[in-house]
């Protein structure tokens, strides 16, 4: 019995395995193809975009997006697999064998356990690293042409004050979390808040004590424009500060965020956002743990019993809610209602429990 038990659960498992990158490779392509075609839409009057590089740009983007959606994956791909089972009557036939459910969906949570402890060690770093590396081929394309490469709607802002004065720096593309900057104009006030200038660089990157603008122009309210090639602007900013400005948790990979947190703290920064990204790494095995125990709950319904449909749409609707109150409990982290360690693990015992209780009842009940 115990040999039947291991071939069926290496059987279930390889199907689920199977199942769930299909999903992710399908999702994948698809986003890389509409990524593909924004880019060509948006580099089409640049020369010095080729076909190939935006096509690696996209590439590179994608990945990191992906990740967001990696618990739906898991969930379409749990319920694509036992709803193939089921057509194929293989689960009558494992439970003529004397096999109960919970045992021929522990394979299935295993795999994704495991995919969980990959995704969180080795795929995010990789993500993140990819994404750095996109920012820099966008910012290589578009150079210092205006609204280029994806930003926030505003770019990015930074304000210091010196001895020299006030000079507030706005950027369209951020790379190395704010250390290197392209797309830039620069407001200087002198010390009595008075308008001194305005500059204009294709890209700026922070050394010890300043910042060095390359590709400057410069305006002044009663003199002619002024190209240089470079210049420095004196600063007190440190990278740190630089960092907890520009980057968001998302762009900081698994490993470095303990040290991030750590510096962040001794500095007196705000943590929460990089605390919470940190937890739901730790968290996220057990996720798509908790979406295979979903998945299976409303999947393991014989396809002669009927109502196979109603239960596909409740299961989508279950990971729906689920991912909304993920949302909202990250929101709730990051403005200081909520604890971090919570908001991280909360949506994991819910969607766990209520998968466990609905084949508890199911199958036992």
């Amino acid at each position: 019995m115990n040999m039947i038990t291991n071939t069926i659960g290496r059987y279930f498992a390889g199907r689920f395995l199977v199942a769930a990158l299909g999903v992710f490779i399908s999702i994948f392509m698809l986003l890389v193809l509409v990524d593909y075609i924004e880019m060509v839409r948006r580099t089409s009057g640049l020369a010095s975009a080729s076909a190939l590089m935006v096509a690696q740009t996209s590439l590179y983007r994608v990945p990191q997006l992906l990740e967001k959606m990696m618990p739906f994956c898991i969930l379409i791909g749990a319920m694509t697999c036992y709803l193939a089972l089921s057509r194929r009557l293989e689960l009558v036939v494992a439970r003529a064998a004397g096999v109960s459910a919970w045992q021929f969906i522990s394979p299935a949570l295993a795999s994704a356990l495991v995919l969980g402890v990959l995704a969180t060690v080795g795929y995010n770093p990789l993500s993140t690293n990819l994404r750095e590396e996109s920012k820099r081929m966008e910012a290589q394309m578009f150079g210092d042409a205006p609204g280029g490469g994806v930003q926030d709607a505003s770019g990015f802002w930074i304000n210091q004050v010196n001895r020299e004065g006030q000079s507030i720096i706005n950027a369209a593309r951020s790379e190395q979390q704010g250390v290197r900057l392209t797309g830039l104009t620069v407001f200087r006030f002198d010390t009595e808040s008075q308008f001194k200038e305005r500059i204009e660089a294709r890209e700026a990157s922070l050394e010890p004590g300043r910042w060095l603008f390359k590709g400057v122009r410069r305006y002044t309210l009663d003199s002619p424009v002024v190209e240089q090639d470079s210049m420095y602007l004196a600063t007190t900013l440190t990278p740190l500060q630089v960092r907890n400005s520009f980057s968001t948790p998302e762009t900081v990979s698994f490993w470095q965020l303990p040290s991030y947190i750590k510096s962040s703290e001794s500095s007196g920064f705000a943590t929460a956002g990089y605390r919470l990204q940190y937890h739901k790494l730790i968290a996220q095995p057990f996720l798509l743990v908790a979406m295979v125990m979903l998945a299976a709950s409303v999947s393991l319904r014989f396809f002669r019993m009927g109502g196979v449909q109603k239960m596909v749409l409740s299961g989508v609707g279950a990971g729906f809610l689920l991912y909304v109150l993920s949302k909202v409990t990250e929101d709730l982290s990051k403005a200081e209602l909520m604890h971090p360690i919570a908001a991280a693990w909360l949506p994991v015992c819910v969607g766990g429990l209520t998968g466990f209780l609905a084949l508890l009842y199911q199958e036992d009940g």
